[in-house]
């Protein structure tokens, strides 16, 4: 029996994230993709630990979000460049996810981004499901699934090429397109950060990267940028601590030759 018919009857098993693909065989879409993600998950992951002490969230790349059975089952998945799932488990049931089953956990993602490879077409395509009874023979829209089906909350299409990043805040069932605050970025309340389009060097490319900021508009920095910090605040310290010791030998010098003990000052 396939799913299709199983469905006509009565769904008697759900299957979860053991038994459906892991992957529908797409390459990953560029080299690009992978150092952006890193960036995305590697800046927020001291604030997620502050607001998930107890380690209860997840972030997914490139992994597949299931919202419907299909067949073929890969055909009921959406697999985001990048999303962030507040209030979950670390493991389920003991096991790392092979993908995230909406009808095995209920939490939909706070965030969703996508990195445009193309000319952006499917990222924002609506295309409903067809109605019962009609063939599947097109495939629902990614803007359709996150927007109508996972719901969303903020939906983020990055284009690199464009230098820019399109977000989506859902409102009273729909997206609502988001305005840009007035330094530029969009604000995840949810989150106290902010979203927007850095211009640097990382991975040897010179690109605009998206990356996050603080609410009061500081750059959350990846860990070997925390680590180059930090080492440029010990040098200076170690520099600070060595002017102060010149300083204080020179003033003994000079009470010594005042025949003053410095010693005894």
């Amino acid at each position: 029996m396939t799913i299709a018919k199983s469905f006509e009857l009565e769904v008697t098993h759900l299957p979860d994230h053991t038994e459906l693909p892991e992957s529908d065989g797409t390459f990953v879409k560029n080299f690009q993709e992978l150092p952006q993600s890193i960036i995305l998950t590697d800046s927020l992951r001291p604030i997620l630990q502050r607001l998930h002490p107890d380690g209860r969230y997840r972030i997914g790349q490139d992994c597949g979000i299931y919202w419907r059975l299909t067949d073929p089952l890969e055909r009921g998945a959406e697999a985001p460049d990048w999303f962030y799932v507040p209030n979950v488990p670390p493991l389920l049931n003991g096991e790392v996810r092979r993908s995230y089953v909406l009808w095995k956990e209920y939490v939909a993602p706070l965030i969703v981004l996508e990195f445009v490879s193309g000319n952006g077409a499917e990222e924002r395509d609506r295309t409903p499901p067809p109605e019962p009874g009609q063939a599947e023979e097109q495939k629902v829209g990614n803007f359709w699934v996150y927007e109508q089906a996972i719901r969303v909350p903020y939906y983020g299409i990055y284009e690199v090429k464009k230098a820019a990043v399109e977000m989506y805040h859902l409102e009273d069932n729909c997206y609502q397109r988001m305005s840009v605050n007035e330094r530029g970025r969009y604000p995840i309340p949810q989150l106290g950060v902010e979203l927007g389009i850095w211009q640097g060097e990382y991975d040897e490319m010179n690109l605009p990267w998206l990356r996050w900021w603080d609410s009061e508009g500081n750059l959350l920095l990846i860990g070997e940028e925390r680590a180059a910090e930090e080492h440029l605040r010990a040098e200076r310290e170690s520099l600070r601590a060595e002017e102060e010791k010149q300083r204080a030998d020179r003033l003994a010098a000079k009470l010594r030759e005042m025949g003053i003990n410095p010693d005894e000052v």
